[in-house]
């Protein structure tokens, strides 16, 4: 028997509930000399500058990040030279960009999302747009997670539908993961994988408490979003959490980039994936309706071409890692049939 061993890099410390984002200074337990730096973007830092720069009482350099390329990276390790630690404030690319650059400079890293768009909050993965790998890297997960519910509840819905659409992904990745397991022998956790699936049915079980909204809807997303994070560290990789559906989904990126969120675009994969895969894909369509993502491409202005095409291209993006498009080997006239429709078209 062949003992695997993988290393499980975990946050230290999560903080989440109404009214949070004013204790930050003492959250991040930073010298009072120390110097901190802030990434985030421009409207962000409009809404909440002056409320986290007088809990900070620290020197504070503050980073606009307006991509999540490697320019920005870079933009925020320069701004990081000598300081305590990198405070990613906003939303996924905000997050992505600090903690690659805390990563690549061995200093701590603690992310305060302003929306639950994905699951980034708490994962040891960034999604770096410009890299030649069109997926996520490997970097470090944050030291401490500050989830400000009020704050999140703020951002615009279309974020909190799209992380939606990136839990309910976690079915398919699981399944691909299983899939992966039975037919190279790779590592397979079944932990890490039924805490992935619970945090996914948060939102196939829950979906119409979550389409309420409310505060209590998004604590409930945030801290799922949060745990599916925490099995990436665990299973010291992406797998309960990306599989075919987000190969999917970058394929798209590089087919027809900014039309789709990520997780928007996670969602509509797993609709397609579950069929491929023999799951109740009419489940989760029914739930991603209930909380407001869409369900088919052309609610975002994806056309259908470019949905076969990003179908055809996406077992290319990762053809290290085994998923059920390894199995189905697309062609146009099969991928075709999985796009998602009107339900009318489709019963």
């Amino acid at each position: 028997m062949v003992h695997r061993s993988h290393l499980m890099e975990l946050p230290r410390k999560i903080l989440i509930g109404e009214d949070v984002l004013r204790k930050i200074g003492d959250f991040i337990e930073a010298p009072r000399s120390a110097t901190v730096v802030v990434a985030s973007g421009t409207n962000v830092q409009e809404r909440v500058r002056e409320a986290v720069g007088s809990s900070l009482q620290r020197s504070t350099r503050w980073v606009v990040v307006s991509h999540s390329d490697m320019a920005n990276v870079h933009a925020v390790m320069k701004a990081s030279r000598r300081a305590h630690c990198i405070i990613g404030l906003g939303g996924g690319k905000s997050v992505d960009v600090g903690k690659l650059a805390a990563s690549k400079l061995g200093i701590p890293f603690f992310s305060v999302p302003t929306s639950a768009s994905h699951d980034g909050i708490a994962s040891p993965f960034a999604s770096i747009s410009d890299t030649k790998r069109h997926y996520s890297i490997k970097a470090k997960p944050p030291v401490g997670i500050l989830a400000d519910v009020e704050v999140i509840s703020a951002a615009p819905t279309r974020l909190f539908a799209a992380g939606c659409g990136d839990l309910v992904s976690k079915l398919t990745a699981v399944k691909d993961w299983q899939l992966g397991h039975e037919a190279t022998g790779e590592y397979y956790g079944g932990y890490a994988a039924n805490l992935a699936l619970m945090s996914a049915h948060v939102v196939i079980d829950g979906a119409p408490a979550l389409g309420v909204g409310g505060l209590t809807a998004v604590r409930d997303l945030v801290e799922a979003l949060i745990s599916t994070g925490v099995a990436a560290g665990i299973a010291g990789s992406s797998r309960p959490c990306s599989g075919s559906e987000h190969l999917f989904s970058h394929s798209l990126d590089a087919i027809c980039p900014g039309k789709g969120l990520h997780g928007e675009q996670c969602g509509i994969g797993t609709i397609m994936m579950a069929k491929l895969q023999g799951l109740d894909w009419r489940a989760v369509r029914s739930a991603l309706k209930r909380v407001g993502a869409p369900t088919r491409a052309s609610q975002i202005g994806i056309e259908e071409d470019e949905v076969v095409r990003a179908l055809l291209g996406a077992e290319a993006i990762r053809p290290d890692r085994y998923t059920i498009l390894s199995v189905a080997q697309l062609d146009r006239p099969s991928a075709s049939p999985l796009l998602p429709r009107l339900p009318a078209e489709e019963e």
